[in-house]
C-alpha cells in the first residue's frame, strides 16, 4: 500500500508545476525556475533547449533537487535526471504545453529529460506538530523529519 502523505506529496505536484530546480556548475550550485511538464507516478518530465546551460550542467551532471512551495506546504524531490524520453511523450508535452510552441518551431527543436524521483520530503507546516515525512523510493524507507525541539 502506498503511503497517504507520499500520494499527498505527489498530488502536490501535479497541483504545483512551477518549481526550483537545482543543477550544479563544477562545484556551484545554480538555481532556476522550471515547469512540471508531465507526471507519471513517481517520475517528472522536463524540456529546455540545448542551447541553455541547465542542458550542459545536466549532461555533465545528472544529480538534482527540486522544491515546490505554496501555503505552507513543501515538497523536495532529488534524484538523477535521465534523457531516455519516448518520441511519443516529447510531442505530448510540446503540443500540451501553452508556452513551448509560441517559442519553438517544432518539438524536435527542444531536449527533454525526466527525473524518476529517488528521495522525496513532504513538509507541512500548518498543522501543529507539523508534518514532515522522508520518502526513499529506492530503498522503500520512510522516517519522519525533525520538525522543531517541542515535537
Amino acid at each position: 500500500m502506498v503511503n497517504a502523505v507520499l500520494q499527498q506529496a505527489l498530488q502536490f505536484l501535479q497541483m504545483h508545476k512551477e518549481i526550483a530546480l537545482a543543477t550544479c556548475e563544477g562545484n556551484l550550485p545554480k538555481l532556476r525556475i522550471f515547469q512540471i511538464m508531465r507526471q507519471e507516478g513517481h517520475v517528472l518530465y522536463f524540456s529546455t533547449s540545448s542551447e541553455k546551460a541547465v542542458w550542459r550542467e545536466l549532461r555533465q551532471n545528472p544529480n538534482v533537487e527540486m522544491l515546490a512551495y505554496a501555503d505552507n506546504v513543501s515538497v523536495r524531490c532529488s534524484g538523477m535526471v535521465n534523457f531516455n524520453v519516448e518520441n511519443d511523450v516529447k510531442r505530448w508535452i510540446y503540443y500540451n504545453n501553452t508556452v513551448l510552441p509560441r517559442l519553438y518551431s517544432s518539438y524536435e527543436n527542444l531536449e527533454y529529460f525526466c527525473l524518476p524521483i529517488a528521495e522525496i520530503d513532504y513538509f507541512d507546516l500548518s498543522p501543529t506538530p507539523p508534518v514532515f515525512k522522508h520518502f526513499d523510493l529506492i530503498s522503500g524507507d520512510v522516517a519522519d523529519g525533525f520538525v522543531g525541539e517541542k515535537y
